[in-house]
């Protein structure tokens, strides 16, 4: 059995009209896991955190200035593509919440995998910027949870979003306990993410990606580089910034994976799990903006956390 964790407040981060990041991302992944192939999972709700929680990583002034942010109605824009809603802060504080107590289950023996179902995404948020859809920076502030929280003494943070995951690489740049890993097309927003680039304590494994890179090369570059980095890391924990919008149908982007490649790499990276970390993978939602593709993808990404 397989944990996930959602909440309906996942339903009330609204953003303009068009916007890719937007609420029926959520309908379609529900919508996908209601199949009654996924019966076994065992269905939570994603609590609030605290803001001590997001104070993890991010400075109170920040914290403050978001949720000053947050309008009585409608939707403020912080920048041309982040937004938020009268619903945006209950949202974003349920993502951290519910990866957060996906990683105490996972420590308690409850399970050894979990999804959470929730957004904004996050892995674009920095230490002081809202950007790329994303006000808190989820996997990062997990990963600090483990550490902190539970005393883990070493996690991994797993991107393989089209876009690289600038924020989770600035939030935990200079924490020599985490190995942050990104495959992402290259060039494309936000325009990081070179192979030079490789953390205060050579943390941060980036692998770019050309435009129209197929599940081929993809599976190359995680089995010949990221996979064996983890490895050599040896995690007590592996948590998933799982975006997928590297599928070939969505709009955003230009590499052409497909589900059966999502879940390639998902079961590769449980293996790792399974060698270093009894097998604890917490996986949260980033990206994927064609519905049907993202569905397709949750779905079998899923499978294999429920294997």
């Amino acid at each position: 059995m397989t944990l996930l964790f959602e909440h309906d407040d996942a339903l009330e981060h609204l953003t303009p009209p068009g916007h890719p990041e937007r609420v029926a991302r959520i309908e379609a992944i529900r919508e996908a896991l209601a199949d009654r192939a996924f019966a076994g999972l065992d269905r939570r709700e994603a609590p609030i955190a605290a803001k001590a929680e997001v104070l993890r990583c991010h400075p109170e002034r920040y914290f403050e200035r978001i949720a000053a942010a947050i309008p009585d109605d409608d939707y403020v824009s912080l920048d041309a593509d982040t937004h938020v809603s009268p619903g945006s802060l209950n949202a974003a504080l349920r993502a951290v919440g519910g990866i957060n107590a996906a990683i105490d289950a996972l420590v308690a023996g409850e399970d050894r995998a979990a999804f959470v179902a929730m957004r904004p995404p996050g892995h674009h948020a920095e230490t002081e910027t809202a950007m790329g859809f994303c006000l808190f920076g989820t996997a990062a502030i997990g990963a600090k949870y483990a550490l902190d929280h539970h005393g883990m003494e070493r996690v991994a943070v797993l991107d393989f979003d089209v876009h690289h995951g600038n924020g989770t690489q600035d939030l935990l740049w200079n924490e020599a306990r985490t190995l942050f890993c990104s495959s992402h097309q290259m060039p494309l927003y936000p325009g990081t993410g070179a192979a030079r680039e490789t953390g205060a304590f050579d943390n941060v494994l980036n692998a770019p990606l050309a435009p129209m890179t197929g599940g081929a090369e993809m599976r190359r570059v995680w089995g010949d580089l990221i996979l064996p980095a983890v490895d050599d890391f040896a995690p007590d924990l592996i948590i998933i910034s799982a975006g997928f919008d590297a599928h070939a149908n969505d709009p955003l982007a230009n590499l052409y994976w497909r589900e059966d490649d999502f879940a390639w790499v998902t079961r590769a990276i449980r293996e790792v799990a399974e060698a270093h970390s009894g097998g604890r993978v917490v996986s949260t939602l980033e990206g994927g903006y064609d519905l049907d593709a993202l569905a397709a993808s949750v779905a079998a990404h899923v499978a294999v956390l429920m294997e």
